[in-house]
């Protein structure tokens, strides 16, 4: 962690990313399953299958999820006391014969959420969820010249804030931050926030009691694409130019990381070796090519004629880079985010046309690289499921 007795106007040397250890990680250990582990496991299957599919009898659960009865109706007496579900009354169908069957349905607003975003362009975000991606309050903050560890007080502050204003009990808090983060909420490296070797989950659980999750801003904007703007696609890729370029992978649903929990990290692949010095070390990175600073700082320089071509080049820089992680991955859903004014229009056409002109038609035939950009829910989002799925198993 950062040394807490740096003034936020005074940032100490800041660490490349080259310079990051590539520390890999570490298989799970493998454990002999317990009955606590195979009730949770039901717990969630009774959940999730609410969760997605509405109201259920007790025999529609039983069903749906392949347990017995006796243990759907223990589940679920359970999770009424809990809060967590609710008998609705009987089924409204008159086509059936017999006595309706009672419903159970998932209490949406029974527990709240705590997000966080804390990559805003000189910003900290934050909101209460209920269970479905709602909100029922926002926050943010300024960073202004927070650094270091006064911008960690800054984000323990504003999670302090939003977990006062949640009206029901808090299930835990997610957090998508810029950087190098490994599985336990450790930030090894956020170089622009003066963040090394971070343990903010662990600050974050430690302040507020409740678990705290951590994960890279842009993984956490795909999977909040993944669950709650297009819960159809298998695989997906989220790029994102607002700081740098970092893009998130899902492949199988599932979110790619890495070994060194650094998967997405193109912006700092090579365009240009005869480019301008990058902060990384390098020349020519994707970053000093279409990241949002960069392209801004080069259109307002330009004639206003000459925008539109501009935008168009850092475009099909993008789509030449993306060509070759859609032919080896054939992925077909590709969705940019970052500023509305950079990025639809001429960027997003020539990226598009582009990486088309670069792969084979079976490889595009399907291919979608559409815009959310100005979508500033994405972050907060997908580090909502995160908790969802880690705390509830519903996603």
């Amino acid at each position: 962690m950062a040394d807490p007795t740096v003034s936020p106007t005074e940032p100490p040397p800041q660490r490349r990313l080259v310079q990051v250890p590539a520390v890999p990680r570490r298989p799970p250990e493998r454990t002999k399953a317990s009955i606590l582990d195979s009730r949770k496991h039901n717990r969630a299957l009774v959940l999730a299958t609410l969760y997605h599919e509405g109201a259920k009898s007790r025999s529609d659960i039983a069903r749906a999820t392949g347990l017995t009865a006796p243990t759907v109706s223990t589940l679920v007496t359970d999770l009424e006391r809990d809060g967590l579900v609710a008998d609705i009354g009987p089924r409204k169908d008159t086509t059936r014969l017999g006595k309706p069957a009672s419903l159970v349905q998932l209490q949406d607003d029974a527990v709240n959420l705590v997000v966080l975003d804390l990559s805003g362009d000189g910003r900290f975000s934050g909101a209460v969820f209920d269970l479905r991606g709602e909100a029922i309050a926002r926050r943010e903050v300024q960073l202004g010249d927070a650094y270091g560890s006064a911008a960690v007080e800054l984000a323990l502050r504003l999670a302090e804030d939003l977990f006062a204003l949640a009206p029901r009990q808090m299930l835990g808090i997610g957090v998508g931050s810029p950087g190098i983060i490994d599985e336990t909420g450790l930030i090894r490296l956020a170089a622009h926030l003066g963040w090394t070797d971070l343990p903010l989950a662990a600050l974050l659980s430690e302040r507020l009691g409740v678990p705290a999750l951590v994960g890279n801003d842009v993984n956490m904007a795909a999977l909040g694409v993944l669950h709650f703007r297009d819960t159809r696609v298998h695989n997906l890729m989220v790029i994102s130019v607002e700081h740098g370029v970092g893009a998130g992978l899902v492949v199988g649903r599932e979110l790619v990381e890495g070994e060194q929990f650094a998967a997405g990290e193109i912006g700092h692949v090579t365009v240009d070796e005869n480019g301008a010095e990058c902060r990384c070390g390098r020349r020519g990175c994707l970053d000093l090519a279409i990241a949002a600073q960069h392209l801004s700082r080069r259109l307002a320089g330009a004639a206003q004629q000459e925008r539109p071509a501009l935008r168009a080049e850092a475009g099909r820089v993008l789509g030449a880079v993306l060509a070759p992680i859609i032919s080896m991955l054939n992925v077909n859903t590709i969705v940019l985010t970052g500023p509305v004014v950079l990025i639809e229009g001429e960027f997003l056409d020539a990226a598009r046309e582009t990486a088309r002109a670069r792969t084979l038609g079976p490889v595009h035939a399907s291919l979608d690289i559409r815009s959310l950009a100005g979508d500033t829910d994405l972050v907060l989002l997908g580090a909502a499921s995160r908790l969802l799925a880690t705390e509830l198993g519903v996603l």
